[in-house]
């Protein structure tokens, strides 16, 4: 029962961080899991689907803006994986964490740097944030096209940049990131 945890979205300047965790069938193997970043949007969609149907165990959490910007991004990258580690029906026996920080958690764990691209568990994990967050930047698009995330997923792309300039932020947009908060001060 060891879980793999990680997240998508520590990056960007706009949109939720969202974390997966992910218990493993060893009687299910899935090849071709690997660091989401290492695969085409095309494969992560496939093995995200993969991994829905085949593994023992699953769940998706995230952190939005304002709670990114309350408690900062790598505090809100913590809490998103422990909400998602706490969201499985069962407790893991124990969590392999992407990175070298730990969410607090109630089971031993241990942080694997690279560990997305190391630990099948993790990679899986990874997989399922990065397939998670995209989704929801391209429902987010609808809502605010001027932005474009679809295209850039809320990552500072010179666009992206170019787009906040012109049309300041929306509820999307973490105002504690530099890029933001410039626009931001600029408009007051």
């Amino acid at each position: 029962m060891i879980c793999g945890t990680d997240e998508a979205g520590r990056g960007p300047i706009a949109g939720p961080v969202v974390a997966a965790a992910v218990i493993l069938d060893p009687l299910r193997p899935i090849a071709g899991i690997n660091d989401s970043k290492k695969l085409s949007e095309k494969k992560r969609q496939a093995l995200s689907d993969e991994i829905k149907q085949n593994a023992l165990y699953w769940a998706i959490a995230q952190c939005d803006a304002d709670e990114i910007d309350a408690i900062n991004i790598l505090q809100a990258s913590l809490l998103a994986m422990k909400r998602a580690i706490e969201a499985l029906p069962v407790q893991p026996s124990e969590v392999l964490v992407d990175g070298n920080k730990l969410p607090k958690l109630q089971v031993p764990a241990r942080a694997i740097i690279g560990g997305d691209g190391l630990e099948l568990c993790i990679g899986a994990a990874s997989i399922l944030a990065k397939v998670e967050r995209d989704r929801q930047l391209l429902a987010w698009h609808q809502s605010y096209p001027q932005y474009n995330f679809a295209q850039h997923k809320g990552y500072p792309t010179a666009a992206h940049l170019a787009a906040l300039a012109e049309h300041g932020a929306c509820p999307l947009h973490r105002r504690s990131f530099a890029p933001v908060a410039k626009v931001l001060a600029s408009q007051t």
